[in-house]
């Protein structure tokens, strides 16, 4: 879905000032129990989402698993055309708040993509439906789907730039080089991640991901770091859980 957005600072993208423009046209006023009961919207959504697919979802349904009424939905959100939009770009948000995070202060560049694309690998493993909403955002919201990889690509570039500059990665078209490695982690994650069903990526395949990844930057591999290895081995299970399609029919 994404590559690593390694040691940047993410912009933020969804509002955190009380949410988006209800049908009403006014932005509720910012509260924490506004921000919690619309954090729990979008994780409805997101969850209704990846489960249904779009044209499936209601706000009907959202509201049903959000435990909200549906009058509360239209405070916070316009459409279902609206929260479909801000869930994928709230992921995105996060996603690489979480690899940003995870690769600050790394001592290289090829640490730095260790460590972002090991940060990468476990927020796929909790929300495998980034995948799922990312592809069918290409068909219901080009725009979104379009900004999504623009937002990863723009802050990537800059770092690979800094590091062709200093001679630790070899000289290259940083925008190409950019959407490779996005497209090796998408790949490898959709793999070994959500098509597999697994909880974390087997540490044999990241470790042999990161060797690629060196080859890629033309930058020479450094000794594993044993926490971002620890990370990985963390949990290794399945995520075997019926869709809400699915528990509807077993409750008819």
């Amino acid at each position: 879905m994404t590559g690593p957005q390694s040691d940047i600072v993410p912009d933020p993208v969804i509002s955190r000032s009380g949410g988006s423009p209800g049908a009403s046209g006014r932005v509720p006023r910012s509260t924490t129990r506004g921000e919690q009961t619309r954090r729990r919207i979008l994780d409805a959504a997101e969850s209704v989402f990846a489960q249904l697919g779009f044209h499936d979802a209601s706000i009907v349904r959202i509201t049903e698993v959000a435990g909200v009424a549906q009058g509360t939905f239209y405070i916070y959100f316009s459409s279902k055309q609206q929260v479909f939009d801000e869930v994928v770009l709230d992921l995105n948000h996060r996603v690489r708040q979480a690899m940003s995070q995870a690769a600050e202060g790394a001592p290289s560049r090829l640490e730095a993509e260790r460590r972002g694309f090991a940060a990468f690998f476990a927020f796929t493993a909790e929300h495998p439906s980034l995948y799922r909403l990312i592809r069918q955002a290409e068909f219901v919201s080009p725009e979104i789907h379009h900004r999504h990889y623009e937002r990863i690509i723009s802050g990537y570039i800059p770092h690979l730039e800094k590091a062709m500059a200093s001679g630790e990665v070899a000289r290259s078209d940083p925008t190409v080089l950019a959407w490779a490695l996005i497209a090796v982690g998408e790949m490898t994650g959709m793999k070994w991640i959500l098509w597999d069903d697994r909880r974390a990526i087997p540490e044999d395949v990241f470790d042999q991901l990161v060797t690629i990844i060196g080859r890629m930057l033309g930058a020479s591999e450094p000794s594993p770091d044993p926490t971002t290895n620890a990370s990985l081995r963390s949990v290794s299970t399945t995520r075997a859980k019926p869709s809400a399609r699915t528990s509807r029919k077993r409750r008819s």
